[in-house]
């Protein structure tokens, strides 16, 4: 059994249900605990009633918890979420102390492969981060050497100390901003493999891929619906700044990433597709939440347009495929 667990908001839960998806897809046995940072997400995935979900209302999260609550006032609400990322799993390990690995996602992780390789590179360690692994272009980016999205953690001595230390540290000071040396609740982990006893770094170009890192290895899918990084098989892709334009309009990343969008659509489709499924599902089931769109960037079309320049990394969404 593996045990996993995220949060999101009602502006992430379509992103939220399918990375519920492709864990079912997996065909492994696992539990995925989320925390539901408002009532209706809350509401509207009670009545999901997923298999293989525990839910988490933000109160029931922050009940007794007056170092947490006390830092709501001085942070925005995705502040305020990083912040409590720490606290996620010590709360789960509180409520289900027979948890052997928690394996802590990012909402908007897809999984293309068995999680099972996660663990294969915990191994018989404590904790387990992943690097970002930047491709030429974004390397001076000042996210932090490893990236939050995915991390595994065990309950002992060692994954305990570690989580109430960063606990202790995103309470103090998080936010969307760089300020010696820190931003959000990432750059804390910097130092983690020489602070933490039993800290393993991923080697796994396949684990949280990103468009960060995806130019430098290439993607690739073969007839019998395996998808690899290089040539290693992608067990999931972190798909940061994916945003809807409008409802029929999808631009890929904010990462001006360095692939032809033929090469991304290999794994941008499957995944945009269920994130299509999943706003189907929730309007079956007479929930009227669409996708969170920013806008058509007409700006910036007319202008590729003018230098007859391609208009990358967009894709169409036909729409037969959108429920109404």
């Amino acid at each position: 059994m593996l045990n996993f667990c995220t949060y999101f908001d009602i502006n992430y839960i379509h992103r939220g249900l399918a990375l519920y998806s492709s864990l079912v897809k997996t065909g492994d046995s696992f539990v995925l605990w989320i925390l539901c940072f408002d009532e209706e997400t809350y509401q509207i995935l009670g009545s999901l009633n997923l298999p293989n979900t525990r839910l988490i209302s933000e109160q029931e999260f922050e009940k007794n918890d007056e170092a947490l609550i006390a830092t709501k006032g001085s942070r925005t609400r995705v502040e305020y979420y990083w912040t409590c990322t720490a606290s996620l799993p010590l709360y789960i390990f509180r409520q289900d102390n027979s948890i052997p690995v928690l394996i802590y996602l990012d909402a908007d992780t897809f999984f293309y492969s068995s999680p099972k390789t996660i663990l294969e590179e915990l191994g018989e360690k404590s904790i387990l981060i992943v690097p970002h692994d930047y491709s030429p272009e974004f390397e001076d980016k000042e996210a932090g050497i490893y990236n939050v999205g995915i991390m595994a953690f065990r309950p002992d001595q060692a994954g305990l100390s570690c989580l109430n230390w960063w606990r202790e540290r995103c309470i103090e000071w998080c936010y969307w901003k760089y300020e010696n040396g820190q931003i959000g609740d990432q750059a804390y982990l910097n130092d983690w493999p020489e602070r933490f006893d039993k800290v393993v770094v991923s080697n796994n170009i396949g684990i949280n891929a990103a468009p960060w890192n995806v130019a430098k290895y290439g993607l690739s899918a073969d007839n019998n619906g395996n998808f690899f990084i290089a040539d290693k098989p992608l067990v999931c892709f972190h798909f940061h700044a994916l945003r809807f334009c409008s409802s029929q309009l999808v631009y890929m990343s904010g990462f001006n990433v360095n692939l032809p969008t033929s090469v991304l659509n290999i794994i941008y489709r499957p995944y945009i597709n269920s994130l299509i499924e999943a706003r189907n599902m929730i309007f079956n089931h007479n929930f009227k939440i669409e996708f969170t769109k920013t806008g058509i960037p007409w700006r910036y079309i007319a202008g590729r347009l003018i230098r007859r320049q391609p208009l990358k990394h967009f894709m169409w969404v036909k729409k037969r495929e959108i429920v109404t």
